[in-house]
C-alpha cells in the first residue's frame, strides 16, 4: 500500500537467525511473505497517517491477527499492560512524553520478554546502534518498502532480529548504561523519566498516583543503581539517551553512597 514510502537498497540489512547469526541477502518484492502468521502486534506511534498505514498493511497480511495502536507514552504503558498476549511491538522513538530512547526501556523493563521493532525516520547509524544496545529485536527506517517490512516483521515473529547491516558499533558507555538501566524496575523507569522531566517528589507522585513516601524510596533506588550522586546526574544521563547524542560517560562510583 501507499502508506509507507518504497525506497531502499537492496543487500543493506541482515536477519538475524534465533541462533545470532548474521546473513546478508538481497530482499526482493519476491521474498517478501504473502502474509504474516496471525498475532497481536502493537503500533506505537503518534503519527495517524504511519499509525493508519501500518495497521492496514498488517491486517491485510495477517486477517485473523490483531493490531492495536497507542498514540502516546501512557497509552503504550496502558496496552502493554492490558494485553499480556502481546507478540510484538512496533515502537517510533519520537512519542510524546519520551527522551530519545527512553520509550524504548520503559517498554523492556515493562515487558521484557516482548520483542520489540524500532520504526523511525531517524536512521543515523547510532540511533541504530543504540535501538540494538538496549534491547530492540530490530530496527527499520520508515523509508523501508513494504515488502522488506513484513519480511522483517515474519522475521522477528520467528524468533530472528533485523538490524541494517553497515551500523556503528554500540559505544563501551553505551553498553554500561544498559546494564544499569536494566536493572530498574518499570515504575523505577517512570519516576526517573520524571526526574528528568524536571518533577519534584510532590510532582512525581501525582503523577504517578504514588504516596511522597514511595516516590523517595523509589528516587533513592534509581540513583542508586544507577551510580548518580544527585537527581540532576540522573537527569543528564536521560537527557544523553537522546538517540544521536555522544556516548554517555559513566564516571566511577565513590565509595558505597546513593
Amino acid at each position: 500500500m501507499a502508506g509507507i514510502q518504497l525506497k531502499f537498497r537492496q543487500s543493506c540489512f541482515h536477519r538475524g537467525s534465533g541462533g545470532g547469526a548474521n546473513m546478508p541477502f538481497d530482499v526482493t518484492d519476491e521474498f517478501a511473505p504473502a502474509r504474516l502468521p496471525d498475532a497481536k502486534i502493537l503500533i506505537a506511534d503518534d503519527h495517524p497517517l504511519v499509525c493508519a498505514a501500518l495497521s492496514q498493511t498488517l491486517r491485510a497480511a495477517m486477517p485473523g491477527g490483531t493490531v492495536l495502536t497507542a498514540s502516546t507514552l501512557d497509552a503504550l504503558d496502558l496496552s502493554v499492560g492490558s494485553h499480556p498476549d502481546l507478540d510484538l511491538a512496533l515502537l517510533d522513538l519520537n512519542m510524546p512524553g519520551s527522551h530519545g530512547i527512553s520509550s524504548l526501556l520503559l517498554l523492556r523493563s515493562r515487558r521484557p520478554e516482548l520483542p520489540v521493532v524500532v520504526i523511525s525516520a531517524n536512521d543515523h547509524p547510532r540511533t541504530i546502534a543504540r535501538a540494538r544496545q538496549f534491547g530492540a529485536a530490530g530496527f527499520l527506517s520508515k523509508s523501508t518498502p513494504l515488502p522488506l517490512l513484513l519480511s522483517a516483521i515474519a522475521a522477528v515473529l520467528a524468533g530472528g532480529t533485523w538490524f541494517p547491516a553497515h551500523r556503528k558499533p554500540g559505544a563501551e558507555d553505551d553498553s554500561r548504561l544498559a546494564a544499569r538501566l536494566a536493572q530498574l524496575t518499570p515504575q523505577q523507569m517512570r519516576v526517573l523519566l520524571c526526574i528528568a522531566d524536571g518533577m519534584l517528589n510532590k510532582q512525581i507522585a501525582g503523577e504517578l498516583k504514588l504516596a511522597e513516601n514511595t516516590v523517595k524510596v523509589h528516587v533513592a533506588a534509581v540513583l542508586h543503581k544507577l551510580g548518580c550522586q544527585t537527581r540532576t546526574h540522573a537527569a543528564v544521563l536521560v537527557s544523553a539517551m537522546e538517540a544521536n547524542d555522544e556516548p554517555v560517560v559513566l564516571e566511577a562510583r565513590v565509595g558505597g553512597s546513593s
